[in-house]
């Protein structure tokens, strides 16, 4: 399962996606309409700024901007972010692999093959998502649900 952290980082990007490309949306904002306690989003979107994902600007007129575009944005890339490694076991991560502590070999392993399957389709699916896809109104409310 996914964090509350990664949910609120993909609906607080899905906002922003929504929003105007040069006007800033203030944290209170996406706070509020997306029901995320403001002090967590706070770090969440410090997160995503030292990572390249958004942009944020001071001021009267501040607020926080997509710092890539949205088509460019894809949940793997989020919830490698916020949430870690995408893989159910560490002999299947792809940024950050070891072998399993009780492991004889990984190309004998049942339960690894089964599980790398499991892996690739979840990764394709993930990293062929894109913030955009998220934030179209008719797949939007899909994903909102499977957010949810």
């Amino acid at each position: 399962m996914i964090t509350q952290k990664a949910k609120y980082a993909l609906r607080a990007l899905t906002v922003l996606a929504d929003a105007d490309a040069d006007e800033p949306v203030m944290i209170s904002d996406i706070a509020a309409q997306q029901k995320i306690p403001k002090k967590f989003l706070e770090q969440i979107l410090l997160d995503l700024k030292h990572h390249g994902i958004v942009v944020s600007r001071r001021g009267k007129q501040g607020g926080y901007l997509l710092l890539k575009p949205a088509h460019a944005i894809t949940f793997g890339e989020i919830l490698r972010i916020i949430d870690g490694p995408i893989a159910p076991l560490p002999c299947l991560s792809i940024t950050a692999y070891r072998k399993c502590d009780d492991c004889d070999g990984e190309q004998s392993c049942q339960i690894r093959h089964v599980f790398a399957k499991v892996a690739d389709a979840t990764r394709k699916v993930l990293f062929s998502t894109t913030i955009a896809d998220a934030a179209q109104p008719a797949r939007g409310a899909e994903v909102t649900r499977l957010l949810a």
